[in-house]
């Protein structure tokens, strides 16, 4: 999608330890990653084992662009009880440690925590509170490691998963290295990718690039769904995002080679779909 960087998440290969996966999806195609904290696969907490993956990325000419921070029940930055909720803000500061330490210039968080439905409003507004607060205390944590938070956008069945649920968040947020990584699949299920875009353009630093057919979160590669590609890089070019693309796709039990080959035809697709986008998308100001 015209230049843009176009990165791998490292997240399909969430049961593999990474130093295993490394040099296959460099020799992949792809210099440029975002780390996924699963323990299995890196324990953020482990800090000779960040470092011997940091120095493995220098060996092979790699870039962690960003990390992904730990989703679970229990690292709920919104739980009521205050002993939780520092316990889950303990995780996040964890794994910013460990991004800092693989030279990431991104931590990306789903700011709201995994659990289905909304509670009664009390109890709602309560939350959201309790997360703008944890939120602050993570946001400074990661500025005086040099790096940037990026709330992403959930799917549509959980506590916090719309954009307005975003937007206000970034707005209780006193910090300013604090931005949103759009996930296109979580936004298509949700209804939101037609507008997405315009809602979040002043803070989107980057994308979660996947597809999906409406009725799940498959996280196939660009193309295999029923997203309008040519409609979001359309909106993107508009407003002059200029970050990085990062390919988030399941394994699904697929071999290595059949992942990373999966991943180069999914950049080959984005990069003619920029090629096309930069002809066909009217540009601010155009016709």
């Amino acid at each position: 999608m015209t230049d843009w960087p176009c990165g791998f998440s490292t997240g399909c290969f969430y049961r593999t330890p990474i130093l295993e996966v490394l040099e296959a999806v460099r020799d992949g195609g792809f210099n440029l990653i975002e780390v996924c904290s699963f323990p299995d696969h890196l324990d953020y907490h482990n800090l000779d084992d960040v470092k011997a993956t940091a120095a493995r990325l220098r060996d092979l000419g790699m870039e962690a662009n960003s990390m992904h921070a730990p989703f679970a029940e229990h690292i709920d930055i919104s739980e009521p009880e205050p002993g939780a909720r520092e316990r889950a803000v303990g995780e996040l500061r964890a794994a910013a440690d460990a991004a800092a330490e693989l030279g990431c210039r991104y931590l990306v968080l789903h700011p709201g925590p995994e659990r289905e439905g909304k509670p009664p409003a009390a109890e709602w507004y309560q939350r959201m509170h309790n997360a703008a607060e944890s939120l602050n205390h993570v946001t400074g944590h990661c500025r005086e490691r040099g790096l940037v938070l990026l709330l992403e956008n959930m799917l549509p069945h959980l506590m916090f998963g719309h954009t307005s649920d975003m937007l206000w968040l970034l707005g209780a947020i006193r910090d300013t290295n604090v931005g949103t990584c759009l996930d296109t699949g979580h936004a298509w299920l949700s209804g939101d990718l037609p507008t997405v875009v315009h809602k979040l353009s002043g803070h989107l630093r980057m994308l979660h690039v996947n597809d999906n057919r409406g009725d799940r979160d498959d996280h196939l590669p660009p193309g295999e769904g029923r997203i309008d590609w040519m409609s979001l890089t359309c909106q993107l070019l508009r407003w002059g995002f200029r970050g990085p693309l990062i390919l988030e796709l399941a394994g699904h039990g697929a071999s290595t080679a059949e992942i990373m080959d999966r991943a180069r035809r999914a950049r080959e697709f984005l990069g003619d779909l920029g090629r096309r986008a930069a002809f066909e998308c009217v540009q601010p100001g155009g016709g």
